[in-house]
């Protein structure tokens, strides 16, 4: 008698539900009822089937509070209030366009005003891969992961977890996209690279542990946390982004490497998943992506692995999936591979539309969709969104980047800094004043090199140096060079990420040719490679390389410190660079003078 509640709570019968019934060619079995809270069961009482496949799908916001007489407002209007979508996910872009990082306040009352338009809470996720300073300008402006890798210390992974969590959770933001359990065993690799702990996949695991851990460590600022790209983007030289990449390894190379990660972080207690656009021929066809694939996240996921809480897809607006599936029939094959939320579906609507019309014609069942919505609603009551949905904007300002977090975050980024090579023992320089220093941003318009050009002339005032970029021709760089006096040795701080939406990974336009001539000039080079770490391969002959892991301004301070001898040297490389360096190498050096009091590098 006690099932009987649970029972009319879980079990709806609609008038679309019966139809859906009537329309299938078989007689299918009753199904047991979704066991759920009583929370989940209020807010699924009144759901119909629209409303649970809404609550299935994440669109993006750029973190700007746009005004309410807008057509960019009255989409939110219409898609929370109305549709009653699922929940956010916060980007630096809007209309296809870049935007800045959003402002806290901004942020959280933007987030307030839907919390309040929404029937049921929403939930709201980031990527927050180097905290929430991936996002939000004004807080803790943590480095990459692969600074990480390269201090080497998980219980700095760990205090970035708790960080991040109190953070996130003042700003409204409840559900952490972070950590990359990738295994960045690819040097050529244009996505994942310093997002990446490293190549060794016992390391990355620690680490992934340990931030899964410190964002849980404390109830009042619990947040989701989410290990991705299963099962492993760390092997690929194609940017999912654009098209759709391939996982060459075998399943014995895929439980040895890829999957190491991911396995501890679900001992861990990870919350959710994020599947990855690349195909992987040795589980599912060899042109299908693990997000779309049963063989994958039900087959290896759900049974080999054991993970029964959220899956979420990356981004279905990405040339890995749009490219070859249309918005709806991605939509309804995710789900039938076994994700439970949808990402970023390029046309929210057509994607709600074929879900919907999946379940109609029996492609998908009513409980296989109310089996996720339990999912997503369980976690919204786990955080406290059915008691408390705003957040308090007065005490924003106590919370984010606070001195003792900032102070700490600066640490990591010293401790990262990484020796490759040293020819001749220029490092720390001996006579900093004598040497030329060359900024090269990956933008014109970028704020690359500002602070480490800050940094320079605060040690050193009259200090000579030139900024460059892609854009500029081989001629200006050669004249920028011309201009300087005479230099003892050239110092290069050159900016290289993994460009999202480039393709590829390292110097760009005529700066390959011009730091080839430069090194041939015969002075002494010293590289810093403020990114990615693999830009030794294309300069073997520079006397001396130094490696960040990072392009964020605590990293640019990190590489001025090392230069003036201000910090220890300690690093250690956390992945090898093939014919230049192995895993593991980093050359120590220790400190010859004082730091200087200097004003914060943001």
């Amino acid at each position: 008698m006690r099932l009987l509640p649970v029972l009319v709570a879980c079990v709806f019968v609609t008038s679309a539900a019966m139809s859906a019934v009537r329309r299938k060619p078989r007689t299918q079995k009753a199904e047991p009822p979704i066991k759920t809270t009583s929370a989940v069961r209020r807010w699924m009482s009144t759901m119909t089937l629209r409303d649970e496949v809404a609550q299935l799908i994440f669109i993006p916001f750029s973190g700007t509070f746009p005004n309410s007489r807008s057509r960019e407002y009255r989409k939110f209007v219409r898609l929370i209030h109305d549709t009653k979508i699922g929940g956010l996910v916060l980007v630096n872009w809007s209309n296809g366009r870049t935007t800045p990082k959003a402002e806290p306040y901004a942020l959280a009352a933007f987030l307030n005003r839907m919390q309040r338009l929404a029937g049921t809470p929403l939930l709201v996720s980031a990527d927050f891969e180097r905290g929430a300073s991936m996002r939000v300008n004004d807080t803790t402006p943590f480095p990459h992961a692969m600074a990480f890798g390269a201090a080497g210390d998980p219980e700095e992974a760990r205090f970035e977890g708790k960080v991040t969590a109190r953070e996130a959770r003042a700003l409204g933001v409840q559900w952490v996209l972070f950590p990359v359990a990738d295994v960045n065993n690819n040097p050529d690799n244009p996505v994942i690279n310093i997002r990446s702990y490293g190549e060794n996949p016992q390391a990355v695991a620690a680490m992934v542990r340990a931030f899964i851990e410190g964002a849980h460590s404390d109830r009042k600022n619990y947040v989701l946390t989410t290990v991705k790209h299963f099962p492993g983007h760390g092997d690929t030289a194609d940017d999912t982004h654009l098209n759709l990449a391939t996982i060459p390894a075998d399943r014995e190379r895929l439980d040895r490497l890829e999957l190491v990660p991911f396995r501890a972080a679900i001992d861990a207690g990870v919350d959710s998943v994020m599947t990855a656009h690349v195909a992987v021929p040795a589980l599912a066809p060899p042109d299908l992506p693990a997000t779309l694939a049963p063989q994958i996240l039900t087959g290896l996921l759900r049974n080999d692995l054991g993970f029964q809480g959220l899956v979420i897809t990356d981004a279905l607006e990405m040339g890995g999936i749009a490219k070859g599936y249309s918005t709806g029939e991605a939509a309804v094959r995710a789900l039938e591979a076994g994700a439970d939320a949808l990402l970023m579906p390029p046309d929210p609507d057509m994607a709600l539309k074929a879900v919907i019309g999946a379940v109609e014609d029996g492609r998908l069942t009513r409980r296989r969709i109310q089996a996720s919505v339990a999912k997503i609603l369980e976690a919204k009551e786990r955080l406290g969104l059915d008691r408390k949905r705003a957040v308090n904007l007065e005490s924003i300002a106590d919370v984010l980047d606070s001195p003792e977090d900032r102070d700490h975050a600066q640490e990591i980024a010293d401790r990262a800094v990484t020796l490759v090579r040293d020819k001749g023992s220029l490092l720390p320089l001996q006579d900093p004043g004598r040497a030329c220093y060359l900024v090269v941003a990956e933008s014109r318009y970028s704020s690359e090199g500002q602070v480490f050009t800050r940094e320079l002339r605060h040690r050193a005032p009259t200090v000579a140096e030139a900024a460059l970029d892609p854009t500029m021709t081989r001629q200006a760089m050669d004249e920028a060079v011309r201009k300087l006096p005479d230099c003892a040795s050239y110092v290069v701080a050159a900016f290289s990420t993994a460009a999202a939406f480039r393709g590829s990974v390292g110097l760009a336009g005529e700066l390959p040719q011009f730091l080839q001539a430069l090194i041939g000039l015969g002075k002494p080079v010293i590289l810093i490679a403020l990114g990615n770490p693999y830009l030794l391969r294309g300069f073997p002959d520079v006397a001396a390389y130094l490696a960040t892991f990072s392009t964020v301004p605590p990293s640019e301070t990190a590489a001025v410190k090392a230069l003036f001898g201000e910090i220890n040297i300690r690093g250690h490389l956390p992945v090898s660079i093939p014919g230049a360096a192995q895993y593991g190498e980093g050359l120590q050096v220790s400190a010859i003078r004082a730091v200087p009091q200097i004003s914060d590098p943001q």
